[in-house]
């Protein structure tokens, strides 16, 4: 395998990613706003018992805990959060999958911009998911920076015509 391709593989595993978090996000983005003016506590109990789920369920009561706190002014606040970072990474994986210049410098100035939040998230309240994520971030803005310095002393070491 050349190295062109590895990095191309890389760049495109780094898209895929970032398409499948901003899927992720549209559609709980919906999911807020379609719950709107409903009962939300009617709505997760259809939900559990749509899916079979156990009613008794720790984490189902963790759910039912935060979703009781929101009203229509948070859910629209919540829907109107997601889309947009859902249009944050849509744009970042689709640029990156294009293979463009802009989106590699792009995709790193904003993952950058939240390593520290994640990081004070992980030293409030340390969780394997909050770890996982912040070490993923700082992976992807290694390998992009990486792949910037590359692609730029490739450019510098071409014959000019």
């Amino acid at each position: 395998m050349r190295s062109g391709e590895s990095h191309s593989r890389g760049l495109l595993l780094i898209a895929v990613f970032k398409l499948f978090k901003s899927l992720s996000l549209l559609a709980v983005g919906i999911g807020a706003l379609n719950l709107v003016h409903k009962d939300v506590a009617a709505e997760l109990e259809r939900w559990i018992e749509l899916f079979r789920g156990d009613p008794n369920n720790h984490y189902i009561h963790w759910v039912f805990e935060k979703l009781s706190i929101l009203d229509a002014r948070k859910l629209k606040e919540l829907s109107v959060g997601t889309f947009f970072y859902s249009a944050l990474y849509l744009t970042e994986g689709i640029g990156l999958a294009l293979r463009k210049r802009w989106a590699e410098y792009f995709t790193i100035v904003s993952t950058s911009l939240f390593i520290p939040l994640e990081v004070y998230e992980l030293a409030k309240r340390a969780t394997l998911a909050k770890g996982i994520l912040v070490l993923v971030n700082a992976g992807i803005v290694a390998y992009l920076v990486m792949e910037v310095r590359r692609n730029t002393n490739d450019a510098r070491h071409e014959p000019r015509p």
